[in-house]
């Protein structure tokens, strides 16, 4: 068996199914596209859905693809095994109602034996149970012992996703050898031990399962098969796991080397060195596909795995920010198959070096907030750390529950894990509950997909604002119909349309719908199953029929404002690498007639110098007035012109490339200005950060740009109206009027000041004692919680052995705070204890560290009586000496 690289196995895969009539498609972006069953593309077929159920055409009857793959359920065990990762790529081969078993089964063997050369020997099959056919193939055509196939049972060998296509499945195995196994002396074929390992997933989509639980055969039955690309490239070198593989073994020991630790020697240290090198690689494809680390969604995975792998790397003694470094390595084992890894590299380096580094604050947080945990426990002699706050550690710093287990027990604590699994699993049952009955939702026939598949939409709206037309479907409340009367509201289907359907950003046309005897107002329009055009419309007058024709009209005036909007969007762009850098990168984009919005990467917020330079940038493209030229190409012309692709996009053959001047060239399949002058005028009104790493631009142009203007202006006049002077002096007649204040302000700080040491005196003045301890219980006049808290600081400080109660109304409730010195709560006082009872006889709510509380009370009526009941709750809990 010829020893072969992972690379080299994946370049052989896809050039020996490319050699059998298959088109290799380019792995698609780990974010799903119009699938709300997934958050991250996890399987070879999962962006090939559309295909297999009829809602796209494929490009090709035959397919290949190796596809990038994130798993995250068995996140936990990643690290503690050498078995487990979340990040793989996925080898796989495809039919779509073309080929079937006979040559699935033929090209997978062919494959196995003929060119990666894998001893015949070694190779074993499983079949479904009742598949007669899958066993005639491999026993009577390729000649495989009866022995070597092996029937399992529907849960190992039949694919199904509740309703709809399903069928058998059949497995090829490599035999490791005796020595890799067990050691039983029955240890065979489905054994759990690791001799025999699955590479080789062929499944034969023949059925289609109905509402009855009837497997109806396929008229037209397909393929769709998955080689893990890590596993094969473990079998081809001999490898006893994925971390010895050459491509991930340099990821692995660049991290060795980094920590000075040798694998295999410490298996503490080689759970840190596994979770670093499989985290690292999701992080970087992740990144590169436009995903960013947040709080929900696939973001919040990226964070997780990033923060996982930064979080192991302090465990190995690493110091400093690393990860980019790591990164890098992984850029260069796969940059040749992934160009996106090289083109976008500087932008994956900066967003993880961002993550990374605000992760070490927040662990840093972390720390300080078990700390006081651990000090709350020492104060009240207990040893068991709540679940509930090691999930907020987990939650709200990213602190892992083994951490926090750590370092607890090292001072001799322990930590309530079933609670702390408790609150975890309310997270996964909310987390599933927004994807509710998603997992099969893909798989549904939408209501689209029953209109004859002959029935296409031709957009005519780049050359043209009408279209004559023909009604070929009617949709209402997921049904079609014939027809639909005056004032009920449709999707219409037309063969020709000159409406923009929403995409890219860019928000769809609106207009009318006209034929004899009728009228619909078009509110919206987008894209869906079959390459049609929905036209959301009230029906105005009459009736409209199906094969009734038409004249379809867009608003003019609206499609002129978006596209103003949209060709600026492409000049902001521009102007932002310019003066910038190149790492811009769009995030995001949303184009109506109102306003542009552009998200963009870039790692701090723009100054004031910054915006004006981009603002002129874009004014002098416009009064330039470039022509704005459009033209269809590949996509390897495109990328020779210079033109800009989106993150994640997914593009076909031929690309629309839209050039301003020669200034601004981007792929682009919205609609445009002939020329930038046409603009008119481009003003941003706003520039903020989303997320990290991202920053926002709002802007509006032309009509909106002029009365934003105007309304400036008017603004302005106000202002100078009322200070009495001109526009030219009216910045030096606030810096007047502002050190004025200031001035004002010293002195009033100084009156509060000396009121506040008058104060301080007579309250220490109206202490009472309790056993032992001086306690206070005041409200104050129009103190906020920060006056209150530095106040209680103060009182705390002069009385000693001491506890504090304040309240005061803030103007909305009353707010309480509760303060003991540290002698005073190993006499039994706790702030926290005594504020939360002493505000639930009013109807409010409190609570806090033994030496330090807050509360607060709505009804000001009833705040006496929380606070007469303090020296009685005050009294219960001190102890005598």
């Amino acid at each position: 068996m010829e020893k072969l690289g992972l690379n080299e196995v994946r370049e052989k895969f896809l050039s020996f199914f490319e050699s059998k009539g298959h088109l290799r498609m380019k792995s698609a972006s780990l974010i799903p596209q119009n699938d709300k069953s997934l958050l991250i593309i996890n399987s070879g077929m999962a962006p090939l859905k559309p295909f297999f159920t009829g809602q796209a055409v494929p490009p090709s009857k035959r397919v290949v693809t190796c596809q990038k793959c994130i798993r995250t359920p068995d996140i936990e065990r990643v690290g503690k095994t050498a078995r487990h990762g979340t990040f793989f790529e996925m080898l796989g081969n495809f039919s779509f109602g073309d080929y079937f078993k006979e040559e699935a089964i033929a090209w997978g063997w062919e494959l196995c034996t003929e060119v990666f050369k894998m001893p015949v020997d070694r190779l074993w099959v499983t079949i479904y149970l009742d598949d007669e056919e899958a066993f005639d193939i491999w026993h009577n055509n390729i000649g495989l012992p009866e022995e070597r196939i092996v029937r399992m049972g529907k849960e190992d060998n039949f694919w199904e996703i509740g309703l709809g296509p399903c069928g058998p499945c059949s497995e090829i195995y490599f035999d490791r050898g005796p020595g890799t196994g067990c050691g039983k002396e029955d240890c065979k074929m489905g054994c759990d031990c690791d001799r025999y390992m699955e590479f080789w997933n062929l499944v034969f989509t023949q059925f289609d399962r109905d509402e009855k639980g009837n497997y109806n055969r396929l008229a037209k039955p397909n393929i769709d098969t998955g080689m893990g690309l890590e596993r094969m490239a473990a079998i081809m070198q001999g490898a006893d796991n994925i971390f010895e593989v050459d491509t991930i073994r340099y990821i692995l020991d660049s991290i060795c080397n980094l920590a000075g630790a040798e694998y295999g020697k410490d298996p503490k240290k080689d759970v840190s060195i596994r979770v670093i090198t499989d985290h690292i690689r999701g992080v970087t494809f992740m990144i590169s596909d436009g995903i960013l680390p947040s709080n929900e969604g696939r973001g919040y995975v990226l964070r997780r795995l990033l923060r996982r792998a930064a979080r192991h790397g302090r465990l190995l003694g690493i110091s400093d920010p690393f990860l980019s470094g790591i990164a890098l390595k992984v850029i260069d084992v796969s940059g040749d198959a992934y160009p996106e890894l090289q083109e976008k590299k500087d932008y994956i380096l900066n967003i993880i070096d961002l993550e990374e580094n605000r992760f070490y604050e927040t662990l840093d947080q972390g720390l300080l907030i078990l700390q006081g945990y651990i000090e709350e426990l020492k104060l009240t002699k207990a040893e068991t750390l709540s679940g509930e706050n090691a999930f907020r550690l987990y939650d709200t710093y990213g602190f892992p529950l083994d951490l926090t287990k750590d370092i607890l027990e090292e001072q001799g604590f322990s930590v309530d894990e079933e609670t702390f699994r408790k609150e975890m699993q309310i997270q996964r049952e909310r987390a599933r509950a927004a994807r509710a009955d998603s997992s099969t939702e893909s798989w549904k026939e939408d209501i689209y997909a029953k209109i004859d598949w002959s029935i296409r939409t031709k957009f005519v709206g780049y050359e043209s604002s009408t279209s004559k037309s023909v009604v070929k479907a009617i949709v209402k409340v997921d049904e079609l119909s014939d027809s639909a009367e005056e004032g009920e509201e449709v999707n219409i289907i037309l063969d020709v349309t000159p409406f923009y359907a929403e995409s890219g950003g860019q928000s769809a046309d609106t207009g009318k719908i006209a034929g004899e005897g009728f009228e619909l107002k078009v509110k919206d329009c987008k894209k869906v199953t079959g390459d049609r055009f929905a036209h959301l419309c009230n029906v105005i007058s009459g009736q409209v029929k199906v094969e009734d024709p038409c004249t379809a009209e867009i608003d003019i005036g609206r499609r002129m404002a978006i596209a103003r909007n949209h060709s600026v969007t492409h000049l902001l762009q521009k102007a932002l690498r310019k003066h910038l850098g190149t790492h811009v990168e769009q995030a995001g984009s949303l184009v109506t007639p109102d306003r542009l919005r552009f998200d963009f990467s870039h790692f701090k917020a723009l100054t004031k110098e910054e915006l004006d330079l981009v603002e002129k940038e874009v004014n002098d493209a416009i009064l330039d007035s470039l022509d704005i030229n459009i033209m269809e190409t590949s996509v390897e012309e495109a990328k020779k012109l210079g033109a800009i692709a989106l993150f994640g996009e997914k593009y076909g053959d031929k690309v629309r490339v839209v050039s301003m001047g020669g200034y601004s060239i981007e792929l682009c399949g919205g609609t445009h200005l002939k020329t930038t002058s046409q603009a008119g005028l481009f003003r941003i009104i706003s520039e903020g950060g989303i997320a990290a790493g991202v920053r926002r631009i709002e802007a509006v142009t032309g009509e909106k740009a002029y009365e934003y203007v105007k309304e400036e202006k008017k603004l302005m006049d106000e202002i100078c109206d009322r200070l009495k002077t001109h526009p030219s002096d009216c910045s030096k007649k606030v810096d007047a009027i502002l050190k004025q204040l200031k001035e004002a302000e010293k002195e009033r700080d100084l009156l509060k000041s000396q009121m506040a040491a008058c104060m301080l005196n007579d309250l220490i003045a109206s202490s009472t004692e309790e056993k032992g301890v001086r306690y206070l219980v005041a409200k104050l006049d129009n103190m906020n919680m920060d006056s209150l808290r530095e106040m209680g600081d103060k009182l705390r400080d002069k009385l000693g052995t001491s506890f504090v109660m304040l309240s005061s109304f803030d103007g909305e409730k009353t707010v309480l705070v509760a303060m003991a010195s540290q002698d005073a709560v190993l006499r039994g006082v706790h702030s926290g204890n005594i504020i939360k009872e002493a505000v639930k006889l009013a109807g409010g709510s409190g609570g806090g560290r033994p030496d330090m509380a807050q509360g607060g009370i709505k009804d000001i009526d009833k705040v006496k009586i929380a606070m007469d009941a303090v020296p009685g709750i005050l009294s219960r809990m001190i102890t005598t000496q």
